[in-house]
């Protein structure tokens, strides 16, 4: 025990130097902009080192989820509940969005310099993607391709088609599945490893972005970050405080505090995409079964964007106004839906909401992609505030579907965000959370590996 709780502190000092690096990188970012764009690959490095594991990970947890359940039809109800949910909060952020945009009509003062009309040019450039190109996307050239692309949903495929055959093989499936299990180990060991890097990205990330935009470019754009702020902090706890409490009994902020260190690692590289492994970790040690974790948590990344709903529609009013072109109430609707339709895979990719705005402009409104230009600014800022609310929309996610689908330690929740059973930041791993509902339970023992026992 003495042991662990050395390790824990050892982690705390890390998360405590990120913030370290954080200010270090403001401070750098103001005194010497030069210097500090020049440290920008520092902070894609990073996100690189964690992208790289987004996939074995994404593999590892859904073969394992799915292939130790018996019975498909809980897959598939998993997986309709969570595409059902993710649509109605979709919907919901938009018309949000709408209304706050609305009321505020951010852009209405500003006019558009030849320069923003070059750089939304270029952000348009290559932007738009058919619903076919879109599908057949998801289809990999080859199973290991699904890998070295890096591509979430390619893998997501791989691993659903693996999950159901190791489904189907029964007994005979068991030996792969425990070595799958102990790739997972060995997976999130190496990111526990690669964690230690975090205060170095981070610092390289914020010096670049701050010592690109410096806080002139801030000053006339102050209106639409403010208000998109507010706006994603009304969503995520009036709106996914009350559904966590009302539906699962859930107390948000305990939620967000037991992820604040992945709320951090978001804020210091303006990707939601490097907390994706952390997130499935903590949400099984959370007490969420594997396949509800294994299906929400990696299918939320790609379409649970509840923050680019947000930044969406907020944006398309914004450039509408400052173009001198307000949409009307049927054109916010058409565009915005159709953006929010084509957004798909854009939650944890930095800079992916800025080309997904200016594609769906080129679709339905080419005259006002110039535009585009007057956000590219402040896209990194409100990048993060979407990629935070995309993440803390997935959490929430992940806990209702467990609820719903009664696949959640609801005592292992209380003890776990109480604090009375800390996450393992060693390894990453949890070996034994809540056990599986009552029908499973025989099927899931015949199943199952024997290195996954139940939590007594």
């Amino acid at each position: 025990m003495a042991v662990a709780a050395k390790q824990r502190d050892r982690t705390h000092y890390l998360y405590i130097a990120v913030i370290a690096a954080v200010a270090l990188g403001i401070l750098v970012g103001f005194a010497a902009p030069g210097v500090a764009v020049e440290l920008k690959f520092i902070g894609a490095g990073f996100v690189n080192l964690i992208k790289m594991m987004i996939s074995p990970i994404i593999f590892c947890t859904i073969v394992l989820g799915v292939g130790s359940v018996r019975k498909a039809a809980k897959v598939g109800a998993v997986g309709g509940l969570a595409l059902g949910y993710f649509l109605v909060m979709s919907t919901v952020a938009l018309a949000i969005g709408l209304l706050v945009g609305n009321i505020l009509e951010p852009g209405s003062t500003l006019h558009i310099t030849e320069a923003a009309r070059e750089a939304g040019a270029e952000q348009a450039g290559g932007a738009g993607e058919s619903t076919a190109d879109f599908l057949l996307g998801i289809i990999p050239t080859t199973i290991v391709s699904a890998f070295t692309e890096g591509e979430v949903l390619q893998t997501l495929l791989v691993a659903l088609l693996a999950g159901f055959a190791l489904q189907a093989m029964g007994k005979a499936g068991e030996p792969v599945i425990r070595g799958i299990t102990h790739i997972q180990r060995l997976v999130f060991r190496i990111l526990a490893m690669i964690m230690w890097a975090a205060p170095v990205g981070a610092f390289g990330a914020i010096a670049a972005v701050v010592g690109e935009t410096g806080l002139d470019a801030l000053k006339s754009l102050a209106i639409i970050m403010i208000g998109f702020y507010v706006t994603c902090a009304l969503f995520v706890f009036v709106v996914l405080g009350a559904l966590l409490r009302l539906i699962a009994g859930v107390n948000l902020f305990s939620l967000l505090k037991y992820l604040g260190r992945e709320f951090l690692l978001i804020l210091s590289t303006s990707s939601s995409e490097s907390a994706l492994p952390r997130l499935i970790a903590k949400m099984e040690h959370l007490g969420v079964s594997k396949p509800v974790v294994g299906i929400t948590v990696p299918t939320g990344y790609s379409f649970n964007l509840d923050g680019t709903a947000i930044y969406l529609t907020m944006s398309s009013l914004f450039i509408a106004n400052a173009m001198g072109d307000p949409l009307s109430a049927g054109e916010q609707i058409s565009l915005l839906v159709f953006m929010v339709i084509a957004s798909k895979g854009a939650a944890g990719v930095t800079g992916a909401g800025l080309a997904t705005l200016a594609g769906g402009l080129q679709s339905h409104r080419p005259e006002l992609v110039d535009g585009v230009g007057l956000i590219v600014g402040i896209d990194r800022f409100m990048s993060e505030a979407r990629a935070l609310t995309n993440f803390a929309g997935n959490a929430v996610a992940t806990v209702l579907v467990g609820h719903w689908t009664k696949e959640i330690d609801r005592g292992r929740v209380g003890e776990v965000l109480a604090g009375r059973l800390p996450f393992d930041e060693r390894t990453l791993v949890d070996d034994g959370h809540g056990p599986a509902p009552a029908d499973e339970v025989p099927e899931q023992r015949d199943s199952a590996p024997a290195e996954q026992p139940a939590k007594v």
